[in-house]
């Protein structure tokens, strides 16, 4: 009964100074975290109840191209530091079994104990003296005061932390591979355009030609057409290139050499464009780097907690058997048994215990105060991709308003420059116009899929 007393005391005596606590959420600021993508003051006005959040669907869900499916897979399958991520969490599930271990008793055998001997006086040779002793050690350190508990829990959170890195990397494979893809799509689109002004600039600088010979313009004014033509040539090389270099990109990204990409067209792109973004806590469950720095707090929480346990005396209890024939002396050998216990105190460790504890505490703060911005940066990339969205939204319809204007404006303008009804500066100006609109529109679809792409990211979404 007196035993149970004294571990019922110092059980309520460690509880109340802190050394078995475990970790819970301090309270952080998410007040206004997403700003509405229209109003400039307000902040994004969204239900409790929102469960169905944008970041929660699959990523087939939200990438229908089969094309890009399949790249995603396999960058999935093959990206290196995705490939390095997974290793890591490895190397920490391997710690932590180990700190599990820690709690066992700890068994030897051999040891530096010599295990055996055959001895033969030089007076006498015919006397031989055979002895041997087989020792067997077992030591158990009592973890009262939470030393091995605390280590273990912070063992635990780093790697909950890591497999969340595990999974940011996942995501921002998957994002890459899509924007990577996206990127691709609009460059052929730009090439397409840029290849079908070329023909209508070298139609018009051969029209201009035929009008010089029959004496009816300036040289000045064919080599202008001129011109405009070779502008368009050298607009499609420089397509060209960014095209093979993000190709390249790509290629590497998804854990294979430089090689042509197969895909689709822009055109055939669908992706969603209504979007529950969920209310700002649900942030601190969907984002994988935000719940990772949430479990690096929680680890430098457990890190506190071990370094005040060791301020406590540390307690070890154990026994060492052996059996042997005493030197020679017992035939056949008995077993020897002996138990033990011991019990250090730190008294005077020259101010190390002290600045260990001052230590860990200023890294809990420095981990809450990364926690926070990592929260408060998160909203911040979601509001982005919600107002790039509509912008890039509404830029792409106008353009395409823009277009259709254009491209009337340049078949009147070439209709009527054959009729001696505009001048040549007119049509090139027309067919200048026209290709910059078209440019604008396609850069505008992109950004704006770009946008979904982030807005994805943004909320936690490419990890299943």
């Amino acid at each position: 009964m007196k035993k149970i007393m004294i571990f019922a005391a110092t059980a309520l005596l460690l509880s109340s100074c802190g050394v078995y606590n475990k970790y819970e959420r301090p309270d952080v600021n998410t007040k206004g975290l997403i700003r509405d993508a229209v109003s400039d003051v307000d902040t994004l006005a969204v239900s409790q109840e929102d469960t169905a959040s944008f970041g929660n669907l699959p990523w087939r869900s939200v990438f229908t191209d089969p094309q890009l499916q399949a790249l995603i897979e396999q960058g999935l399958e093959k990206n290196a530091n995705l490939q390095n991520a997974a290793l890591t969490v490895q190397m920490y599930e391997s710690m932590l079994k180990a700190a599990k271990l820690a709690f066992l008793p700890a068994i030897t055998f051999g040891g530096t104990n010599q295990m055996g001997s055959i001895q033969t006086l030089y007076t006498n040779p015919s006397q031989t003296t055979k002895s041997y002793t087989l020792p067997v050690t077992a030591s158990w350190t009592l973890d009262l005061f939470g030393n091995i508990l605390s280590q273990k829990r912070s063992t635990q959170m780093k790697l909950l932390g890591y497999k969340d890195y595990q999974m940011a990397v996942r995501a921002q494979v998957v994002g890459g591979v899509a924007n990577a893809y996206y990127t691709l799509l609009m460059l052929d689109e730009q090439l397409r355009i840029v290849t079908e002004m070329s023909k209508m600039a070298k139609e018009t600088w051969e029209m201009m030609k035929l009008q010089h010979q029959l004496g009816r313009m300036r040289s000045t004014s064919v080599q202008s057409a001129e011109a405009a033509y070779l502008s368009t040539q050298t607009q499609a090389n420089d397509f060209r290139r960014q095209i093979r270099a993000t190709e390249n990109a790509l290629s590497l990204l998804i854990g294979q050499a430089g090689q042509q990409i197969p895909r689709s067209t822009l055109a055939q792109q669908s992706l969603p464009s209504e979007f529950a973004t969920g209310v700002g806590i649900a942030l601190l469950k969907n984002r994988p780097d935000v719940h990772n720095a949430e479990m690096n707090l929680a680890a430098c929480f457990h890190d506190v907690q071990t370094a005040r346990s060791q301020f406590y005396p540390t307690i070890s209890i154990g026994a060492t058997g052996a059996f042997s024939n005493g030197g020679g002396s017992i035939n056949p050998g008995k077993w020897l048994v002996n138990l033990f216990g011991s019990l250090t105190q730190p008294i005077f460790a020259r101010g190390a215990l002290i600045a260990n504890l001052k230590v860990s505490k200023l890294k809990y703060e420095q981990a809450f105060n990364s926690w926070q911005n990592a929260i408060l940066s998160a909203g911040n990339e979601v509001s982005n991709a919600l107002v790039n969205y509509n912008s890039y939204d509404a830029n792409s319809k106008l353009e395409n308003q823009r277009v259709e204007v254009l491209t009337k404006n340049v078949e009147d303008t070439r209709a009527l420059y054959k009729s001696s009804g505009s001048s040549y500066l007119e049509v090139l100006t027309a067919q200048t116009q026209l290709l910059s609109a078209q440019i604008n529109k396609v850069t505008d679809d992109f950004n704006k899929m770009q946008a979904v792409v982030s807005l994805y990211t943004a909320l936690g979404g490419g990890g299943k």
